[in-house]
């Protein structure tokens, strides 16, 4: 009965200052929203990476030129060939598939529009060792490839720049550095993965690349999908095993190539992107503390305003611990209602950066529960002072208070 009375009368206090309690609030609500969206923002972006991982469809190796360097400068150099590629194929036995890439940004015309874009020369089996899947058409074929065809197939966003639907493509022909391709394939929608879009790239026969477009038979990549039987390192030590006597690597010296683990990559930018959330939340948890001391300066400044109504209150047989437990009840009041203010403003902060700036925002039960209990500590703490001072003030020198 006693908190119940002492609620009412805490509430009656704050609507007496409504405006006053409103200001009050603000540094909680918008701690509380600050921290709700930046950590919304970051699980959305781990959310994101995890939905990457799962596209990829198994464990991908990436085979790249090592850089040499001239001067203190990292320089690229060419090393790895459709040989490379075909040893792996035949020779490595922890592999499920292997594709080799060719990739470079070709001036692309359509119509009367012009665009740069990033021209992929591949194999047939890139789409299933990348998880695409095609919309309309079909991808290159093993008969385009033997053939040198100029067939071309387009990213889900291609159409989308083209303005024009994405099955009336198939069929149709557009320009690579002048040269007529036709357009035999459209895919699905890949999404990006935060430093390129596929979406946006455009792929050719890998033989058509070099032999009709750049004119050379290396290739930038070489994607090995580890097979389901084996693991990760044993795939890797295969890959060098072939790769050193491929070519022809003397004992003691330095690799020619680099092999990276997408995946661990990956679980990299995870863990980066995990530590930037949390650094976020404690800078948007500052606003919190700074709330409470404007809670607790106000609630300083209440006492002084109702020291004749302590005087009061004491006269009439109030205990001190009356007084503590009405000031304390009403500094948390004040941090509780700011709390449910400043989440409503988190979530919505957060739906509206996805709706339109196309961030991928989560707001968990566990964020929301975070933000809200540490506004309700925040009034504890923020509270005992200015409690402690109303609950020692002497009643008779309250009474004589002008």
């Amino acid at each position: 009965m006693l908190i119940a009375e002492t609620i009412q009368i805490s509430l009656a206090s704050i609507r007496g200052n409504l405006f006053r309690a409103l200001l009050t609030m603000l540094g909680i609500i918008i701690g509380v929203g600050a921290v709700i969206t930046m950590v919304a923002l970051g699980t959305g972006a781990q959310r994101a990476i995890d939905e990457q991982m799962s596209a990829l469809g198994g464990d991908i190796l990436t085979l790249q030129s090592s850089s040499w360097f001239s001067r203190g400068v990292a320089r690229d150099q060419q090393t790895l060939t459709t040989d490379d590629a075909m040893a792996l194929a035949l020779n490595a036995k922890h592999l499920e598939a292997v594709v080799a890439e060719t990739n470079a940004r070709f001036q692309v015309k359509f119509g009367n529009k012009n665009f740069n874009l990033t021209t992929i020369g591949t194999t047939p089996n890139y789409v299933s060792v990348h998880g695409f899947t095609v919309a309309h058409g079909d991808f290159i074929s093993a008969a385009d490839e033997a053939a040198r065809k100029r067939v071309v197939v387009l990213g889900a966003e291609i159409p989308v720049m083209l303005e024009t639907d994405a099955a009336a493509l198939v069929g149709q022909k557009l320009q690579i550095r002048a040269l007529n391709f036709e357009i035999i394939g459209v895919l699905e929608s890949k999404g990006g993965s935060g430093w390129r879009n596929p979406d946006d790239d455009i792929w050719i026969p890998l033989s058509t690349a070099q032999y009709r477009v750049t004119g050379n038979d290396f290739v930038q990549t070489i994607s090995a999908q580890v097979s389901s039987a084996s693991t990760v390192p044993m795939a890797m030590l295969d890959i060098e095993r072939v790769m050193r006597r491929e070519h022809g690597i003397l004992p003691g010296n330095d690799n020619d190539f680099a092999i990276q683990d997408r995946k661990q990559f990956a679980e990299s930018r995870q863990a980066a992107t995990e530590v930037f959330t949390y650094l976020l939340a404690g800078i948007a948890g500052v606003s919190l503390v700074v709330g409470g001391i404007g809670i607790m300066n106000i609630m300083l400044v209440t006492v002084t305003e109702r020291t004749r109504e302590i005087g009061v209150r004491k006269a009439l047989g109030a205990t001190r611990a009356n007084i503590l437990l009405q000031f304390l009840v009403e500094s948390m009041i004040l941090c509780v209602l700011g709390g449910l203010v400043g989440i409503a403003l988190g979530v919505s902060v957060s739906s509206l950066l996805a709706k339109y700036a196309g961030w991928q925002t989560v707001v968990t039960p566990s964020s929301a529960l975070m933000a809200f209990g540490f506004s309700a500590v925040i009034g504890l703490i923020f509270g005992i002072w200015p409690a402690k001072r109303a609950a020692s003030l002497d009643p008779i020198d309250a009474l004589r208070h002008e």
